[in-house]
């Protein structure tokens, strides 16, 4: 499990993730809107607005929020012009960091996420600079409940995809990012619960954290995720789980 991956699953243990519920929403929000405006209202034609979907359901948000989102993605209902942008950025101990935004204002809003990396110890960087140290995935979460790994792993081997790691409570498979909607609909048919999926910025390598470099990374990660522009964080972190639980407790 990546050093994101463990950071996620963590603060969904203590209860952060519910505790931010009305931020989750928005965020979702904004990836609904943009898919449908993208791509059009109807989700069997537009499967990143079929992905945003099941997530946003995934957080329990009402069908009319959902609804509404479409309708001010397709123009029939007045509502903000988003962009979307993605920010380079180097954190302590050298991590590479993606951050992808989507914002009605992009002036403000990278005034905001370099200010947040200048106060995390980090700091922004040019187009180019750490991108290619990621490669695009397609990321499916299975729920673990009444399956195994090793059942996951041969249903998904045989879909198409490339690999599956044990995650809390779920199996994350990997895929190619053209391969992920033939193999969520072979695992759905073959009896498995996809939760969410979605292409991810995944690292190729990683940078093992520990100590006040450890503590600055998640500060950093905690303020970069708290900001409304910003949609996902990726980064090439890594550090070890009970130190990890550790300096969360004491956020």
């Amino acid at each position: 499990m990546s050093g994101h991956s463990k950071w996620a699953s963590i603060k969904h243990k203590k209860g952060k993730a519910d505790a931010r519920r009305g931020q989750i929403f928005t965020k979702l929000i904004k990836e609904i809107t943009i898919a449908a405006r993208l791509g059009g209202g109807n989700p069997e034609g537009n499967p990143r607005l079929r992905a945003a979907i099941l997530a946003a359901k995934g957080q329990n948000m009402p069908s009319d929020n959902i609804d509404r989102a479409i309708k001010k993605g397709t123009g029939e209902l007045e509502g903000v012009s988003y962009e979307e942008a993605t920010y380079e950025g180097y954190g302590p101990g050298g991590v590479a960091i993606l951050v992808d935004v989507t914002t009605d204002n992009k002036n403000r809003c990278v005034s905001e996420i370099r200010r947040i990396f200048s106060k995390g110890g980090g700091n922004m960087a040019s187009a180019g600079s750490v991108s290619w140290l990621f490669e695009m995935k397609g990321v499916i979460e299975v729920d673990a409940a009444g399956t195994t790994e090793d059942a996951v792993l041969e249903a998904a081997l045989d879909a198409g995809a490339d690999d599956v790691s044990a995650e809390d409570g779920t199996f994350e498979v990997t895929t190619s990012p053209s391969d992920i909607e033939p193999v969520v609909e072979k695992l759905k048919a073959a009896g498995f619960t996809v939760r969410s999926y979605k292409n991810a910025k995944v690292p190729k390598s990683y940078v093992r954290l520990t100590g006040k470099e450890a503590e600055q990374m998640l500060r950093l990660l905690e303020a970069l995720e708290d900001n409304d522009d910003v949609q996902n964080v990726w980064s090439n972190f890594d550090m070890d789980e009970s130190e990890m639980e550790t300096l969360m407790g004491q956020a």
